[in-house]
């Protein structure tokens, strides 16, 4: 009686780890791509310094409808970077936003589908874009969230060309479920071979979501001073890494105005580097009445050009706009303001230059090489 109930609690325990066992990779997701169902990347829960605490995680725009699963936002790592899902297998989201660039674009208006037709914005830097609040999303703030932003490319004719007589998003879909690797990559971060564009929204904004920017030359000094009960949390203490200029540009960024800054860091709120909440419009046209949405800082340094019309090639030119080409208009932020002109940075020459020189050291080497945001397929 013992050895044969031994024996069944020995099935019964077989039974369970072959129930856990890894899934293995269905061989057309395994021809097209290195995606290992057996071996998830960690999307969900990164290591994050401890200065992005209760006040960052305030910040964060993922919605409870869509928290973030690792499959599923390997299939949008997946979604990301085909080239498939435009009209003609020429265009992807990395297309335009590449990741050796802080997943934006050197080129001032991006090409899609053809060379004959470009963006009418410049393509957005995506790290740390889940830190903004309220969460709407394009430079203009048109799509309320994530999710409503991620499958506007796809019907635009200029970027992935599924708009009008291309057949919209039934047309993509039934071109994506004819392919060797979707079905079994949304059955497996699903539960069911179902191809939609909500689907599509969930994991590409997953996905995006998990760039968080957390490892420039800025986040090795900033952890070595940090302290949560310090005057500022420690933001305007100069860090032992730094040279001089950096310290001096990272003063001014970090100070208000009254205080010897350029307050800089009023409207872009470290340590994310994203926008404040409350941000309005910087004066870079006479009378703008738009409310415009700067991404993150963090990258900034890798390349131009800057602006959602991408006007400017160097970051020099930026800190010189503020310095000196500020316009007045409905929309400027009062942060912008000084009575009521618009605000005019008295900087030198050597200021603006330390001011630059803090910028570059908010670039992020590890997410621009990070294998997880990396191209998945196999060219």
């Amino acid at each position: 009686m013992r050895a044969l109930t031994l024996t069944a609690a020995m099935l019964a325990l077989a039974a369970c780890n072959r129930e856990r066992a890894p899934p293995s990779t269905p061989a057309g997701v395994a021809a097209a791509t290195t995606i290992d169902f057996a071996d998830v990347a960690n999307y969900a829960a990164p290591t994050l310094p401890a200065y992005f605490d209760e006040t960052v995680a305030a910040l964060d725009n993922n919605p409870a409808s869509n928290p973030v699963d690792d499959r599923v936002a390997t299939l949008g790592r997946v979604l990301f970077h085909d080239l498939r899902l435009s009209t003609n297998n020429r265009a992807s989201c990395a297309s335009c936003h590449q990741q050796r660039f802080g997943f934006t674009d050197p080129m001032r208006f991006s090409n899609g589908i053809s060379t004959a037709g470009t963006t009418d914005f410049h393509a957005m830097r995506l790290g740390n874009l889940r830190y903004w609040q309220p969460g709407t999303m394009f430079w203009d703030r048109r799509a309320a969230d994530v999710e409503a932003q991620a499958s506007q490319p796809l019907h635009a004719l200029v970027e992935m060309g599924w708009g009008g007589p291309a057949g919209g998003i039934d047309a993509l879909t039934r071109k994506m479920a004819a392919t060797a690797y979707y079905p079994d990559l949304f059955a497996w971060a699903f539960g069911n071979a179902t191809i939609s564009e909500p689907r599509i929204q969930q994991a590409l904004a997953q996905f995006v979501r998990a760039m968080v920017s957390r490892d420039s030359r800025w986040d090795a000094g900033y952890a070595r001073v940090f302290s949560p009960t310090a005057a500022n949390r420690a933001l305007d203490v100069d860090l032992p890494d730094f040279t001089p200029e950096e310290n001096r540009g990272r003063h001014l960024f970090m100070a208000d105005v009254d205080q010897g800054g350029a307050g800089c860091a009023a409207c872009h709120r470290p340590p994310t580097f994203a926008l404040a909440a409350d941000a309005r419009s910087n004066g870079l046209d006479a009378g703008e009445t738009r409310l415009f949405k700067a991404p993150s800082l963090r990258s900034v340094g890798l390349t131009g050009p800057y602006m959602h019309d991408g006007r400017f090639a160097t970051l020099a030119e930026v800190v010189d706009f503020y310095a000196s080409g500020a316009r007045d208009g409905p929309a400027l932020d009062p942060r912008l303001r000084h009575g009521s002109e618009p605000r005019r940075l008295d900087l030198d020459a050597a200021d603006r230059a330390a001011l630059v020189a803090f910028l570059k050291t908010l670039d992020d080497p590890a997410l621009t090489t990070d294998p997880r945001f990396g191209d998945p397929f196999r060219r």
